[in-house]
């Protein structure tokens, strides 16, 4: 299937803004600034809205290396004040627990390689992904 900006993800970053949160966009760094912001602005957003995202100028790290959280981490609040939303079970969940954050899975456009159980994460679509928002905010 083609693949196509879903704006319910506008969105969900609009409410964690509203709601006093400093969202950043932890895509896996293999592009560089020029690149992450085009592939920002095609998903309908812009790169002020994030406080920071990560390419392969400002951060040394890569999914699935809970290393790579602490070092996003150290630019933000302590781990327990942030919530990792993925799609990938691999690189977004057990990495980002790793790290001390709370997590859910995102199970629109689901990667699930290893067919792992997913049920130990809060998880659903966008609009369940905005309700959990609006009760964790």
């Amino acid at each position: 299937g083609v693949l196509r900006p879903n704006p319910k993800a506008r969105e969900v970053v609009a409410a964690c803004k509203k709601a006093g949160y400093p969202v950043v966009l932890a895509t896996n760094p293999i592009f560089p600034t020029v690149a992450t912001e085009s592939r920002i602005r095609w998903a309908g957003l812009e790169p002020e809205d994030f406080a920071w995202y990560t390419t392969y100028e400002n951060i040394g790290y890569s999914k699935p290396n809970p290393a790579y959280y602490q070092h996003i981490l150290t630019r933000l609040r302590q781990a327990e004040d942030c919530l990792m939303v993925g799609n990938d079970v691999d690189e977004d969940m057990g990495a980002a627990q790793q790290a001390g954050l709370s997590v859910f899975l995102l199970t629109d456009c689901l990667i699930n390689r290893e067919g792992k159980d997913i049920t130990p994460y809060p998880q659903g679509d966008f609009d369940a992904l905005m309700g959990f928002v609006q009760s964790w905010a």
